[in-house]
């Protein structure tokens, strides 16, 4: 996942609250950000859709919003317990 700086303890967003629009846009968002995939094989982009819409609904990633960056990313499940705990 994306290296992010949070100064407050993110708040996890469920994927309940938000619109299907607005979950796409999350997911685009957080896809194009990360770049150009350099494995073996290239992911096609609705693969990754795809990839990550799972994860979410399978809770291994979550969606956050930063207080201080008014922003919302993606964090792994260990990321956003490691964040919360600290």
């Amino acid at each position: 996942m994306s290296e992010l700086k949070f100064t407050e303890k993110p708040i996890e967003i469920s994927p309940d609250q938000i619109s299907e629009q607005a979950l796409s846009g999350i997911i685009e968002n957080f896809i194009l950000r990360e770049g150009t995939d350099y494995g073996i094989v290239e992911v096609p982009f609705e693969k990754k859709l795809q990839q990550i819409r799972k994860q979410i609904q399978k809770g291994d990633i979550k969606i956050v919003f930063d207080q201080t960056s008014e922003t919302v990313s993606l964090l792994t499940s260990a990321d956003f317990r490691r964040l919360n705990l600290a």
